[in-house]
Parts: structure tokens; sequence; C-alpha cells
């Protein structure tokens, strides 16, 4: 019988959640920080430029998993518009961290996250995997939420180059952790990203509903999580017997 070894987790949606953000207020910031740094554009022109390029690039991200930075698409807006720039200019990385201020400070943990935590890290090897554009707001996100000392190995999607549910960013995270799929389990609340992803790649799977995802996306979804939960206080009163009695995979 193979036992659990490791528990891998989903970030934002899964452990934490994202409290009074608002979109186009970070679009307007991220406006102004463009202007500010001398490109001559109306409001207008930029924010349809942006949206144009942003949709390009969502449709490579969501169809063929390829991820691709804020910087990317904020780039070819402007060059759409006549200027002359790209990905790794200063002013547009300034930008994006401008963009990202309000959505970093919206992070906030579930209730019972750190309890969670607390008690299985001693017990079993954790990950982090998460689907963002941007690493360092995950890191720093992480941080901020005091929770960075659990993980032994936390990949964004942004530096590994695919995104949940492509088997690859899984796939580096058991190589990191230096598990193997059946002794690993996999907790995020996406049916698509999460679930399917975790399952394609041969681990256990525990969905935990979320503000993003409920248990009436799961069951609309079709996917079959091992175990479902309604939040992590759940999970966290329940996580040792799950895990004592989930299915077992024989050698």
């Amino acid at each position: 019988m193979t036992v659990v070894k490791a528990i891998i987790f989903d970030f934002i949606g899964t452990l934490t959640d994202v409290k009074n953000y608002s979109l186009e207020d970070s679009k307007m910031k991220l406006y102004n920080a463009i202007a500010e740094a001398g490109f001559n554009v109306d409001v207008e022109s930029f924010l349809e430029a942006y949206s144009q390029a942003h949709e390009k690039y969502r449709i490579i991200r969501y169809q063929k998993l390829i991820e691709v930075t804020n910087a990317v698409w904020i780039s070819e807006a402007l060059n759409n518009l006549g200027f002359k720039t790209n990905p790794e200019d200063s002013r547009i990385k300034t930008a994006v961290n401008v963009f990202f201020e309000d959505y970093l400070n919206s992070l906030e943990l579930r209730p019972c996250t750190k309890k969670l935590l607390n008690k299985v890290f001693t017990e079993y090897k954790l990950g982090l995997v998460s689907n963002f554009t941007y690493a360092p707001v995950i890191y720093a996100g992480i941080r901020k939420l005091s929770i960075n000392k659990f993980f032994k190995a936390i990949l964004v999607s942004e530096e590994v180059g695919w995104r949940k549910p492509h088997p690859k960013i899984f796939e580096e995270t058991l190589k990191r952790l230096k598990t193997t799929a059946d002794e690993a389990v996999y907790v995020g609340d996406s049916p698509q990203e999460d679930i399917k992803g975790a399952q394609t790649v041969g681990m256990k799977t525990i969905f935990v509903s979320s503000q993003f995802y409920s248990l009436q996306n799961l069951q609309e979804s079709l996917e079959k999580p091992d175990i479902t939960v309604k939040n992590i206080c759940e999970l966290n009163e329940k996580i040792q017997h799950l895990l004592a009695n989930s299915p077992q995979t024989k050698n």
C-alpha cells in the first residue's frame, strides 16, 4: 500500500479569500502609472488596446495552457498605440507592480488555514501551486500572510511556463518535493485546474468549495474528487481521518 507523504495546495481561493478587490480600480492605477512614465496616451485608447491584448493572450493562456505575464500584453498594447517597448522595459515592470498593489492587499487567509498548515506540515511535505501571471505577487502574498515557512516547494505558473491543468506544473511540483503522484494529495477549489489537473498525473484530490467555485460548480463540472469539503475548517477537523481512510494505491 502507498502511504500519503505530501500534500499540495492551490493558493488563491483555496487557502485565501480575495476581499473588496476592484479590477477596474487596478486598471486605472495601471493607466496612471503608464502616463506618469511618459507614455502620452489618453485613458480610453490605452484601456481599449490593453483589453484587446489581454484577450489575445487570455486565449493562449486558457486554451494552450501556456502562461504569459502581464508585461507582455501591456507592452503589446503600447506598441499597437505607436510606442516602441518590450516586456523588459523598466517602466512597464513598475506599472505591473502598481497594478497588483490592491490585489495583494486584498488577500486574506481563509478561516482555519494556519491551524491546518500547522497540523500537517510536520508530518507531510507541503507544496503550493498557483496559476498567476506575475509570480512576485504570490511570493509577496505568502510572506504577507506568514505561511511561507510551511512549504517545501512553491510553484507559480508564470515561472514554470505552464498553467494548471497542464501536467507539467504538477509533475514539476512532485519532482521538487521528491515524491511520486501516488504518494501525494492535491487540495484545490477549481474543478478543472485543480481536480482534473492533479488527477491526470495520478494524485488523489480534495475539493474545497470557495468564493470562486461552489459545490454546484463541482457537480456541473462532472469532475470526481476523492474527497469534498465545504471549507478549510472542515478539512482541518477531518484531515487526519480523511488521509488515513482515503483510497490507497496498491504497489
